[in-house]
């Protein structure tokens, strides 16, 4: 039985949402975050990604950057850019667009689902993440980013959904990316919080590490209020919960910093040994179990000689691990794919252009391209217990950051 809680947000007045929102704070790189701060004052990184105001080759100490994000959250609050809520609600999110649509709601969570595994993870986290997420957490005792999480469609949670899109939506634009955004606001929860009773379980889609800096934050909140009853704000977590049926998953692909001292054609010998590989036109894998390879540029399409689409173990059958255990580290030396630095992921909306652009620029020597995960292969995995090779899912279209924020 899954927890859903309303609660009272702060959020952007209707007129500046569009240009308060922004994606969340780990899918772009440092001067793409630094470009959006620049361009755009209202900017929701300049409190999620701080980091993002300080010139190239600065490094200010951790304190410091957190004090910036509270300052500017503070500033979005006292222009009132920012407003809060009179009364407590939930929140319908829909994203449509390029041919795709998803609506779910946004509520706050428990934490204590977390730690009984009722909410269920894929994922490994790096701590040192975890630890400066926390940081930022109890600097602006808010949490700023929706962690995505996904669960089971059941026929009450469709029904309600599908009733209060019929309303008058709170926010309603389009992005540069093309996905219209739009919110609505639910302020009668009760028959939500009592549909949610049905979901036996829930699953981070994206936001490991966003969930894991709030357990670690509530722990500390928790040993710092002698009175603490359970039911204070820092138990909770702000969250999107969409139904996953109506997700899609775009390939993570990989691109690697050298070939282990090989040359292109030692490679596609090596290669031979386990796959059959040929020169194609194709950048792209048809289905799972294939990969295509673009190095020297020329693209290959890889087929294994061992088909592993039948292994009862959902983690060793995923194409990331067996490119790891085929390729990756018996040919091209990376003995961990968590920490080696040789090894780059481009996620899926960056596409194949991307990879083509980091073998053409020499920053990197081979890219593979990879067939996307299956919702349900991440489901089986997470309710295994078990975890996924790193950046093994991309979720597409990104929830955007700024639109809510809890504060605890």
């Amino acid at each position: 039985m899954a927890i859903i809680k309303p609660f009272r947000a702060l959020r952007p007045a209707p007129e500046k949402a569009e240009l308060v929102s922004c994606v969340p704070y780990d899918v772009v790189q440092k001067a793409e975050a630094r470009a959006y701060v620049e361009q755009n004052r209202l900017c929701f990184l300049r409190v999620t990604r701080p980091r993002s105001l300080y010139a190239k080759g600065e490094k200010p100490p951790l304190v410091e950057i957190f004090e910036r994000a509270k300052h500017n959250l503070d500033w979005f609050v006292d222009e009132r850019v920012f407003l809060t809520d009179p009364d407590e609600a939930l929140y319908v999110y829909q994203l449509s667009g390029l041919g795709h649509t998803q609506t779910g709601v946004v509520g706050c969570c428990s934490l204590d689902d977390y730690e009984s595994d009722v909410i269920k993870r894929h994922e490994n986290v790096r701590p040192e993440k975890v630890q400066e997420r926390a940081g930022h957490i109890l600097a602006l005792r808010a949490h700023t980013g929706l962690i995505f999480l996904a669960f089971r469609g059941t026929d009450g949670m469709r029904r309600l959904i599908a009733d209060a899109v019929k309303g008058e939506p709170l926010y309603d634009f389009t992005g540069d990316d093309e996905i219209r955004q739009r919110v609505w606001k639910v302020t009668d929860t009760a028959d939500w919080v009592a549909a949610f009773r049905d979901v036996p379980s829930i699953y981070i889609a994206d936001g490991h590490h966003r969930t894991e800096a709030a357990q670690q934050a509530r722990e500390t909140l928790r040993s710092q209020n002698p009175s603490h009853t359970g039911r204070e704000e820092y138990n909770y977590v702000m969250a999107g919960l969409f139904p996953a049926e109506e997700l899609r998953i775009l390939p993570y692909n990989r691109a690697l910093r050298g070939l282990n001292g090989l040359t292109t054609e030692q490679l596609l010998d090596r290669l031979s040994e386990s796959f059959t590989a040929t020169e194609t036109d194709e950048k792209q894998p048809a289905r799972s179990g294939e990969f295509c390879m673009y190095t020297g540029g020329r693209w290959f399409k890889l087929r294994p000689n061992v088909q592993h689409d039948d292994d009862p173990d959902p983690v060793q059958r995923l194409d990331a691990t067996v490119l790891q255990n085929m390729v990756l580290r018996p040919i091209l030396g990376i003995e961990d794919d968590r920490t080696d630095e040789r090894l780059i992921f481009v996620g899926g909306a960056r596409g194949t252009a991307e990879l083509e652009r980091l073998v053409d620029s020499s920053e990197a020597a081979v890219a593979f391209s990879l067939y996307p995960v299956s919702i349900d292969d991440m489901l089986e995995v997470s309710d295994r217990g078990e975890i996924m090779p790193p950046k093994s899912t991309w979720f597409d279209p990104k929830l955007k950051d700024g639109l809510l924020v809890h504060k605890i």
